[in-house]
């Protein structure tokens, strides 16, 4: 049970990470040329993972995979709302 807990977990984080910033990059940055740049998703990425570690330490159904999977989620929504601004939606 445990096991499965920590799955729904790691894949609400990583959904979560994704639609979060996908959507406010659509939303939010769309007349910021600086996110345009290729390596900005990386940025977001790092600075996810950066920022949400320490939650890894206190909260035990958060491990440090569900982090990188966070940051990995944020940084492909970075380049996915980008994308989506190039296309015009």
């Amino acid at each position: 049970m445990i096991g499965f807990l920590y799955t729904v977990v790691i894949v609400a984080a990583a959904i979560g990470g994704f639609v979060l910033t996908r959507s406010f990059v659509r939303n939010r940055l769309r007349f910021v040329d600086a996110i345009r740049a290729p390596w900005v998703p990386w940025v977001v990425g790092l600075v996810a993972i950066t920022l949400t570690a320490p939650i890894a330490w206190f909260l035990p159904l958060v491990t440090k995979a569900t982090t990188v999977l966070f940051g990995i989620g944020a940084g492909v929504g970075t380049a996915s709302g980008v994308k989506a601004l190039k296309r015009g939606e």
